[in-house]
């Protein structure tokens, strides 16, 4: 069984494709550019939110809850499916590249990804397994005959209503999913008079997205899943 970047490639239907006269896919050419953290929170965190300094000073994670509705869902698939990982509560500069990558439609070597990832977890001294269907379903391709549940459903599967309950940012006024839990208000934040009187058209974008935004998700999600 091969785990090289051609194979994982052909096995999962996703060709290199490469811009005229580039040799790399977009996302390998933003990789080799110096880091533009302004550029990253712009495009993955709300407004007002961004990297969480480290103890030299820089940059070094994105929390959770400061990620906006999309950043939140794609760095959940990133998790299941691109980089496993069981840190979930924030973003390191790494994982918040990939999402970025991800959010901005840059084409990547899937093949690759995997291929380093499933490499790395190999070779370190850790009990982690990672892309276990993935491997099954290589070794399977091969004529490995085995008799014993190797697939099983994730828990809890990852849909609309799993967005609603759990990546769906109240603050993040790009996005409205209909039913979504709301965060409450602490004593310190709740709306003073003149914030109650605010029109109500304010609300009116996020209203007409809503719909095209659930969509969007449920299409993505069914895609990779």
């Amino acid at each position: 069984m091969k785990i090289d970047t051609d194979s994982l490639n052909t096995f999962l239907e996703t060709p290199v494709v490469l811009a005229e006269g580039k040799t790399l896919p977009a996302y390998s050419r933003y990789c080799r550019l110096p880091i533009d953290f302004r550029e990253i929170e712009a495009a993955l965190c709300i407004p007002g939110r961004g990297f969480i300094l480290n103890s030299e000073g820089q940059p070094g994670r994105i929390i959770r809850k400061d990620l906006t509705t999309l950043a939140q869902v794609w760095s959940v698939l990133s998790y299941s499916n691109l980089a496993p990982s069981s840190h979930t509560s924030d973003l390191t500069v790494d994982r918040a590249r990939l999402i970025f990558g991800l959010v901005s439609h840059l084409d990547m070597n899937i093949g690759a990804l995997i291929s380093g990832h499933m490499t790395s977890i190999a070779q370190s001294n850790t009990s982690r397994l990672g892309f276990p269907a993935l491997i099954t379903a290589l070794c399977r391709a091969r004529g490995v005959v085995s008799d014993s549940l190797t697939f099983e459903r994730l828990s809890p599967v990852i849909n609309l209503a799993y967005i609603r309950k759990n990546c769906w940012n109240p603050e993040d006024l790009t996005v409205s999913i209909r039913g979504a839990r709301r965060a409450r208000a602490r004593p310190a934040e709740l709306p003073s008079t003149s914030a109650a009187s605010t029109p109500a058209s304010t609300s009116a974008a996020p209203s007409v997205l809503a719909q095209t935004n659930s969509q969007h998700f449920e299409a993505m999600l069914q895609s990779i899943h």
